[in-house]
């Protein structure tokens, strides 16, 4: 087995935090989730790990809060997985200040706190691995043309890499692009171990999707309950999918590799073999719930990008790690889990003024 590791999970009862913190455990590694709990899936997620990863240890708190922030980085940890954020453009459309002050300000006060805490050593400092985002790319340059019944990138049929010009569209754009950039510098400029990843679309269990955010968990519920379900644009548009523990497996390997990748970003997700478009899950959903679901459509939203997908060549290159999760098997097992959890997720969605159907 490896060697124990501590971790320090911002945001840790979200989605992504939640699937770390119960694969960390498992491995026997220390887990400390830290969190406001303002999402609405937050308390239901802490519940659960209290079950299922009982060794974990919750405190809440806000990556806002300096205080907050000093105090629990008085304890030594080897990596923090900085988590915590505003996760969705339409969000940061209707209050833009506040998805700045989550996202940037919020980084920036992580990145100072471990800076306060391993300053004078920062080679002892732990590596601050930041869920960054495909978003920093904006609208992409790579020829947009659809081929074979969904979008593809003409000039780029690797994906698109990390060389690739930045463009911070929306609020949500420049704020996670703002923060992606003060991670990267702080290797830079003061020597502190860290690493953005810039991910794609990632899902998975515990993922209590929203039409704006999450969209693979969205359309799973969606069907499965019977709710309304919309298609912004064409619904040829492309993803690459990348499984929870796919992601959680490429922070393992960040670590691992914690003097390679300091002060560098790395697109992480399916890449070109695990592409999918909004209408082949549909098609998927459908197969396996055996009728046809109904879906409205609307047009594209300011931020919707037609197509992306990650070259993944430098983290297999320097992470040594490949995705596992093919996006049938995700979504399989995704159904699956709603199945099994039929009762929790119906409630969280009348909880949210949500109809479901009980068939």
């Amino acid at each position: 087995m490896a060697a124990r590791k501590r971790f320090l999970i911002t945001g840790g009862t979200g989605f992504i935090g939640s699937n770390a913190a119960r694969r960390l455990t498992a491995l026997q590694h220390d887990v400390v989730l830290f969190d406001n709990l303002s999402r609405s899936a937050a308390a239901l997620n802490r519940d659960w790990l209290a079950r299922v990863a009982p060794t974990a240890r919750f405190i809440q708190g806000d990556v806002r809060n300096t205080a907050e922030l000093a105090a629990v980085l008085e304890e030594p940890f080897d990596a923090v997985l900085h988590l915590a954020g505003q996760v969705a453009v339409t969000t940061s459309i209707v209050d833009p200040q506040a998805d700045w002050e989550a996202n940037a300000v919020g980084t920036f006060r992580v990145l100072e706190a471990v800076r306060a805490r391993h300053g004078r050593n920062p080679a002892g400092a732990p590596l601050v691995i930041y869920a960054s985002t495909n978003k920093v790319y904006g609208h992409l340059t790579a020829g947009e043309v659809i081929r074979d019944g969904r979008w593809d990138l003409e000039n780029r049929p690797d994906g698109i890499s990390e060389d690739e010009q930045l463009s911070f569209e929306s609020p949500y754009g420049c704020s996670k692009g703002a923060a992606d950039q003060y991670v990267v510098d702080y290797h830079r400029t003061f020597g502190i171990p860290t690493v953005a990843f810039r991910q794609s679309c990632i899902y998975g269990e515990r993922q209590f999707g929203e039409e704006d955010q999450g969209w693979v968990a969205w359309f799973a519920l969606a069907a499965v309950f019977r709710l309304p379900m919309t298609i912004f644009g064409d619904g040829h548009q492309v993803r690459d999918l990348l499984w929870a523990d796919d992601l959680v497996d490429a922070y393992l390997a960040a670590l691992t590799h914690k003097n390679t990748v300091a002060g560098k970003a790395f697109n992480i997700g399916g890449g070109p073999d695990f592409r999918m478009s909004l209408r082949e899950l549909i098609r998927h959903l459908e197969e396996r719930l055996g009728r046809t679901i109904p879906v409205a459509e609307a047009a594209s939203r300011l931020g919707d990008q037609k197509v992306f997908y990650c070259d993944i060549t430098r983290a297999r290159r320097e992470l040594d790690w490949t995705p596992q999760v093919a996006p049938a098997q995700g979504v399989d097992r995704l159904l699956d889990w709603i199945a099994a959890n039929r009762a929790e997720i119906a409630g969280f969605l009348t909880r949210k003024g949500l109809t479901v159907s009980a068939v």
